[in-house]
């Protein structure tokens, strides 16, 4: 399933795909537009159930990160595309390093924000999903904020109303694709320059989970963000744009 998209920057630049983090939209990543589009043409996603992607009933039960990858690399191949550079956050981190090792020769740069190689428990994404399939994304709300962010900034309740529209099948499809994501034996095979961002004060992917990253994939970049939650691209665009910005520009392999 091709997933709902959209372009915006030069339509003659090189290609930076963006996906975004469970219960958020392609939205997620306005902050980094204007650092972007000055130089890339960049293309958004939305997960399933998601924004203006269809609900996960087009996936198999089992939906995984694997199935999720597919769907971008049919959405490249839908646009002619080639090699891209690729930044994703969380759950759109996964996809991404899911692609830089299905697809080593379609990810010229990657950028992983606020990710891991392996997400928790199985046992509780399955609690999640079962409880977002009973009562939809409601009772996680306050749960939400306090990962996403650090206490008292200001501009959550618009990420929070992404995840209030998100369709409870495909949230708790992509809890199920996370609870049997597991990458961490495979990182020596990413070939694509690397730059992995964490939070400081990130409570779901701290620290350490980048440090993983960062130490298994050759020759990666480790960048950790001081007064940001989860959403470290919404809560410190400022520092993470110039870092992105400087990747992408220095860090873009061409064969």
């Amino acid at each position: 399933m091709i997933p709902h998209h959209r372009f915006d920057g030069p339509p003659d630049a090189p290609v930076v795909v963006l996906g975004p983090s469970l219960g958020t939209t392609l939205d997620l990543w306005e902050p980094q537009l204007p650092a972007l589009t000055r130089t890339w043409r960049v293309l958004r996603y939305d997960l399933p159930g998601h924004g203006g992607s269809p609900a996960a009933s087009g996936f198999p039960r089992d939906l995984t990160v694997d199935d999720l990858a597919d769907g971008v690399l049919a959405l490249l191949d839908r646009h002619g595309l080639g090699s891209v550079a690729y930044a994703g956050v969380s759950l759109g981190g996964a996809v991404g390093t899911t692609l830089a090792l299905r697809a080593p020769d379609r990810v010229a740069s990657l950028v992983l924000c606020c990710t891991s190689a392996r997400f928790g428990t199985p046992e509780s994404w399955r609690e999640r999903a079962a409880l977002v399939r009973a009562e939809g994304t409601k009772p996680l709300t306050e749960a939400t904020r306090s990962r996403w962010f650090t206490a008292g900034f200001p501009g959550a309740g618009r990420y929070l109303d992404m995840l209030a529209g998100v369709d409870r099948e495909g949230y708790a499809a992509c809890c199920d694709a996370l609870s049997v994501f597991d990458v961490r034996d495979r990182l020596g095979e990413v070939r694509a320059p690397a730059l992995v961002v964490a939070g400081a004060e990130d409570p779901a992917t701290p620290p350490e989970h980048a440090e993983v990253l960062a130490g298994g994939i050759p020759g990666a970049e480790l960048l950790v963000v001081p007064g940001a939650a989860h959403l470290a691209t919404a809560e410190r665009p400022d520092v993470v744009n110039e870092a992105i910005v400087r990747h992408l520009t220095t860090r873009w392999r061409t064969a």
